[in-house]
């Protein structure tokens, strides 16, 4: 299948100007909101920075309606900043701002985490239901030996390959 779920994902996200165009608004309404205090956004906005950026992407990026529907929540958030911030060289953590590359680089890892996060859920929703169905047909109908896992199996691959498909 090539590359990881993740990475198409990051791939679309990057690649999509409503995404880019989304991010360099909100980082403009974060330093407007702060006044310009800062030269870039401080944590404690990052949490309504995500929630309207989620509320700007929702209609723009399909990904995200589909398999992210609810804003992220603080423990989300607060994961893609501290992952943002271990990837920084130069500037330590002491220094608790985002510039606007940065920024970016918070909300692409924020929502691919959300979305492949979302994915996954729907896989763990639907194969364990389809197996089952085919298991209770499989014991009424009594097949030949094998043929219930070997469909379960098919079911299951079906549904993974179907969820990473529309990533």
């Amino acid at each position: 299948m090539g590359l990881s779920a993740s990475k198409r994902v990051e791939k679309h996200l990057q690649a999509s100007p409503e995404f880019s165009s989304a991010c360099a608004d909100v980082y403009a309404d974060c330093l407007h909101l702060s006044q310009h205090a800062f030269s870039g956004i401080k944590p404690y906005q990052l949490f309504s920075a995500a929630e309207r950026l989620h509320r700007a992407l929702t209609p723009a990026v399909p990904l995200l309606s589909r398999w992210m529907p609810h804003s992220p929540d603080r423990a989300k958030v607060d994961r893609a900043f501290r992952t943002v911030l271990s990837r920084r060289q130069g500037r330590g953590f002491e220094i608790a701002l985002l510039s606007e590359s940065e920024f970016q680089e918070f909300a692409t890892e924020l929502f691919v985490d959300g979305i492949v996060s979302g994915a996954g859920g729907e896989i763990m929703k639907k194969v364990p239901l389809g197996a089952a169905g085919i298991a209770a047909i499989g014991a009424i109908v009594r097949p030949g030996k094998n043929i219930v896992g070997a469909a379960i199996g098919a079911y299951a691959v079906g549904v993974v390959t179907w969820v990473y498909l529309d990533l």
